[in-house]
């Protein structure tokens, strides 16, 4: 491959982790100029874990991170089998017993969510990052002569790159203006119904637990020290697990109601404090240490979760869409962050090989590539909810749901991440011009 006449200017709007992976993958590359604009003062995450799975983990191996998240984990990763989550039914106010043990290699890795951004944000370089830059619109000059995009942002400052790229999130605006474009150039108005986040129908109550107040309350021996659970009811179910090398548990409980699944919020606010009775008051009657755990909770916030309908597409001219504005997904698996890393390392893989004149190209190839696992995770995680409160086509029949339950991870090792770089790479040096290259 010849030289790049010059740098390929690559704008990222967002710094959440799929900004940030890709902003610490792309500036290793001496042919890439790197510009992150955050909407917000500093880098910050709402929300309290993450957590992450092997092939996740893998990415982080191959960008040289592994050290730095192993030092923040809820423990160092080793490999061994661990466990991914343990089903219990719990929606009665006797003892419940475990309908299915799911275990992996690596398990399930958790972290809290500040410390794993902050392990991004100690690999970029500092004079990538611009803040106070909320992204207004974009627009192609009418010459065409750059071939990329110029920014508009709402401190009334503009810029110029060859490659947009929306890491903005489930309301975002590069999303929204993408598929307006298309809509518009297409005359297609169907496009129109992919821009907006479409409400699950379930809520969710967030709170940390300290490990040393839960021994208190008489959970000295509580499951959720030792191990990722999930506490599963009719129409309800409760995910615990350790984070902050394990001093800490993270609690987030669902309460659905299915019917409203795809409707549109009623509320413009989709997060907000809420009393602990009305917490308790939703989980009254389950077990005896669901009910310990809650109590623990004194200030729960209350989430309205939304996802995206499956996108058709990624990618327009040069403006791509990474990680949440892509994909948004609910948490039933866990993956939202495990997608935006992979869309993140599989881009930049791409990129590290492109020049100036076939950008366009790559694009199209991470589009190919990571669109329809993405998605698929994204329907996957939907379904794994419904399973959990018992509601998916396989009812309470635990003997068919168990096995069922633990298909649905099969994406985690279906492919390796080496494989699904190299078939995008494959595909890029198929499509790219040779007279280019």
């Amino acid at each position: 491959m010849s030289e790049p006449s010059r740098k390929i200017r690559v704008a990222i709007c967002g710094g959440g982790i799929s900004g940030l992976c890709l902003g610490v993958a792309l500036s290793r590359y001496s042919h890439i100029k790197v510009d992150v604009y955050e909407a917000a003062g500093q880098f910050k995450e709402i929300g309290a874990g993450v957590m992450i799975w092997a092939r996740t983990w893998r990415i982080l191996e191959l960008m040289g991170l592994a050290e730095d998240f192993a030092k923040v984990a809820h423990a160092p990763p080793d490999g061994s089998m661990g466990v991914g989550f343990d089903y219990r039914r719990s929606d009665a106010p006797k003892e419940g017993f475990r309908f299915r043990l799911v275990q992996m290699p690596y398990g399930c890795i958790r972290f809290h969510r500040a410390s794993f951004l902050d392990a991004f944000v100690n690999h970029l370089p500092p004079d990538l990052a611009h803040f106070g830059k909320r992204l207004l619109s974009y627009a192609y000059p009418s010459n065409n002569t750059t071939r990329g995009a110029q920014l508009y942002f709402a401190d009334g400052s503009t810029s110029e790159c060859d490659i947009l790229i929306g890491c903005d999130g489930i309301k975002s605006t590069i999303r929204t203006q993408m598929y307006e474009n298309r809509a518009g150039e297409t005359n297609d108005s169907s496009l129109l119904s992919y821009i907006k986040p479409l409400w699950t129908g379930t809520i969710a109550y967030r709170g940390l637990v300290g490990v040393e107040n839960l021994k208190k309350m008489g959970g000295e021996d509580h499951r959720a020290i030792e191990n990722p659970m999930m506490y599963c009811g009719k129409r309800r179910h409760a995910v615990s697990y350790s984070i902050s090398q394990g001093n800490i548990v993270n609690v987030v409980t669902f309460v659905s109601e299915p019917e409203k699944n795809g409707s549109y919020y009623p509320d413009d606010d989709w997060v907000t404090e809420c009393p602990q009775q009305e917490l308790l008051d939703a989980y009254k009657n389950w077990e005896p240490e669901v009910e310990r755990l809650l109590k623990c909770i004194e200030r729960p916030t209350r989430w309205a979760i939304h996802h995206l309908k499956p996108l058709p597409f990624y990618v327009s001219n040069r403006v791509a869409l990474l990680g949440d504005a892509a994909h948004a997904m609910a948490p039933h698996q866990g993956a939202g962050a495990g997608q935006a890393i992979e869309d993140a390392y599989i881009l930049a893989c791409l990129l590290g090989k492109a020049t100036i004149d076939t950008v366009e190209q790559a694009l199209l190839a991470y589009e190919k590539v990571r669109l329809p696992a993405a998605n698929a995770v994204l329907q996957g995680s939907f379904e794994s909810g419904k399973m959990y409160e018992f509601d998916s086509v396989h009812g309470e029949e635990y003997a068919v749901l168990g096995p069922a339950i633990q298909a649905q991870w099969n994406w985690i090792s279906a492919t390796t991440v080496e494989q699904d770089v190299g078939d995008a790479i494959e595909y890029f040096m198929r499509i790219a011009p040779r007279s280019r290259m």
